[in-house]
């Protein structure tokens, strides 16, 4: 297993999550690169995008959808135009994982999370665990739980 996927296995490990990581050699870095991967519905990868919206945040949200910016702006209290992507060394530095690998828990500084509505759609979605390459199962309620989430419709139409 790749050291930072073993790293965030322990993490939740510590926080009494047993998770069952998958790692996929030829990557995962896109929700329909996961979802070929692991053979499910692109809809099924949660995608943990870290966005700024007055600070960093992470918005799990489906593979199969867009955050949409105007709807973060108004559960943030700010102006479409002040949210945005966030910067890759900002992702590392506050989250403590890299782009591509960011899983919905277990970051390295508390941030607001926010997970999508419409992944309660299913019963099991597939997350970042460290890398680009590895995922796991989880219920969309236990991102909830584990990452401390508001539900919210953060998706485009």
């Amino acid at each position: 297993m790749h050291p930072r996927a073993a790293e965030f296995t322990e993490l939740a490990s510590e926080r009494g999550v047993d998770v069952d990581v998958h790692e996929f050699p030829e990557g995962t870095k896109t929700a329909a690169d996961a979802a070929e991967a692991i053979g499910c519905d692109v809809a099924q990868i949660a995608s943990s995008i870290a966005m700024v919206a007055d600070e960093l945040v992470v918005v799990v949200t489906s593979g199969a959808n867009r955050v949409s910016e105007s709807r973060l702006a108004a559960l943030r209290g700010v102006s479409a135009d002040e949210v945005g992507m966030a910067d890759a060394d900002e992702i590392k530095a506050t989250l403590g994982w890299a782009i591509g690998g960011v899983p919905p828990f277990c970051h390295e500084t508390s941030v607001p999370v926010y997970l999508d509505e419409r992944l309660r759609e299913f019963e099991t979605v597939w997350a970042a665990a460290g890398t680009p390459e590895a995922v796991f199962p989880v219920a969309p309620d236990r991102i909830e739980e584990l990452a401390d989430a508001t539900p919210a419709v953060v998706a485009e139409d």
